[in-house]
């Protein structure tokens, strides 16, 4: 097997690895299945149902309590019958029934904040959920246009040995014939060697881009996992019309950090007015129905023993009133909670500015990454262009032998070298400039 089958056959087999798939993903569905099963998420989804709980224990705080007692004992010797309350000395069976309604009327508004907090923690619970879907989204979008750079990476080697195998072929004829020195030809079998490295080691990080964003969606079936190729192109954006003071103002209006922090804030001052509540006297009614039986209990006309019902019948009674608990020195703990709760606050309200400030800073950053990598991708693609006519310049010397394979060589590693530059600093652009739109509103796609 000649050189050149042996090449073409790792060209078919890398392309085979790397294009064979059952389903091409697009971003859009990579990012709706990351927010279906990735595990973060499951376990933040969790803790919303928790919320859904606390907001039902605080509705149930309204409510009255209702409870059900019964109980029977014996006792042998003197003991206390409880349907005469006289104490007699034989052996005595005895039962009870109770049951027993109690309410909260007033308790300093506490049960009223609890609710208003309950609701407010659920909101939060939603806010940090929505929070964690936008990091997954981005990290999806990173992990995907990865896949498509490595790709494109790819093809771009490819296509480079494929011309190098050419000239390969070209150099031994002419070496044949006399036109091109042996020196030469080992030059350029030197750098066909060169790019099959290179072409291995390109589909190895195309495969390492599928598993990372594999593993954010929760796939294990990374041999059948594949995106689309999608050709994506530089095309102009709308985002860089609006100032960064813009994009930072409407990104204040929905980006969920931010809602998240607001709704904090309000739980902490909730958590001070519960604290507060505490001082105030509370306020609760009560009602308790019991009745009593005993073996020991007989008619004195008849001498007989008084039956069950006849007896739980007579010994009922209804006993209910109302209570006030009034704070007067529980040991400095209802203070000492009002100005703990009053702390928070005031921490609640930094972390608020913090994230405000983050969020400005973040906007401001990514502004600057999208002009700073768009005039780096400008640039890397004149030098590309430059490059791509000063080779065909020495290819066309090289074929006419005014050019030695060495410098032919040079000539190719600096276009391989653009290339790969005109690739990353054209990814790097694309993804700061979706994480900007991002900021703005806009959803992540790759139209």
């Amino acid at each position: 097997m000649t050189n050149r089958v042996k090449i073409f056959s790792i060209i078919c087999l890398l392309t085979t690895t790397i294009t064979f798939a059952q389903k091409k993903w697009t971003l859009e569905e990579c990012i709706v299945y990351a927010e279906e099963n990735n595990l973060s998420l499951a376990q933040f989804e969790l803790d919303y149902e928790n919320s859904s709980l606390e907001k039902l224990d605080a509705i149930g705080n309204f409510l009255p309590s209702l409870n059900a007692s019964m109980s029977t004992s014996g006792n042998t010797g003197l003991a206390l019958d409880p349907t005469t309350n006289t104490l007699v000395s034989k052996t005595i069976l005895s039962a009870g029934g109770d049951l027993s309604a109690s309410m909260t009327i007033f308790d300093g508004l506490r049960n009223q904040n609890r609710l208003r907090r309950a609701q407010m923690s659920q909101l939060a619970s939603q806010y940090r959920l929505d929070n964690l879907k936008d990091d997954i989204r981005l990290a999806v979008a990173n992990a995907y246009l990865q896949i498509l750079s490595s790709k494109e990476a790819f093809n771009v080697v490819q296509a480079q040995l494929m011309i190098s195998m050419q000239d390969l072929e070209r150099s031994k004829a002419l070496n044949t014939s006399g036109v091109v020195p042996l020196g030469d030809v080992l030059e350029i079998e030197a750098q066909v060697a060169s790019q099959e490295q290179q072409l291995v080691n390109a589909a190895n990080n195309v495969l390492i881009s599928k598993i990372g964003l594999a593993q954010l969606l929760q796939i294990t079936d990374y041999d059948n996992f594949d995106v689309a190729d999608t050709i994506v192109e530089i095309t102009e954006s709308d985002i860089l019309n609006h100032s960064p003071k813009e994009i930072y103002n409407k990104a204040l209006a929905f980006r969920s950090d931010i809602k998240l922090a607001e709704v904090n804030v309000d739980i902490a001052k909730k958590d001070l007015d519960i604290a507060k509540g505490s001082r105030s006297p509370s306020i609760g009614a009560f009602i308790n129905y019991n009745t009593r039986y005993s073996d020991q209990n007989f008619d004195p006309l008849t001498g007989d023993l008084i039956s069950l019902r006849e007896q739980l019948y007579s010994n009922d009674g209804i006993s209910y009133g109302a209570r006030m608990s009034i704070p007067i020195f529980n040991r400095f703990s209802v203070q000492n909670s009002v100005k703990r709760s009053e702390i928070n606050v005031l921490k609640s309200k930094l972390q608020l500015n913090q994230q405000k400030l983050d969020l400005e800073s973040n906007v401001n950053q990514a502004y600057a990454d999208v002009e700073g990598n768009y005039k780096s991708f400008v640039a890397a693609e004149k030098a590309l262009k430059a490059r791509q006519t000063a080779f065909i310049y020495s290819k066309e010397r090289f074929d006419v032998g005014l050019m030695n394979a060495f410098d032919f060589s040079q000539a190719q590693s600096r276009v391989d070298n653009a290339q790969a530059e005109y690739i990353r600093s054209k990814y790097n652009y694309i993804f700061k400039l979706k994480v900007l739109e991002y900021y703005y509103g806009l959803p992540l796609s790759m139209d």
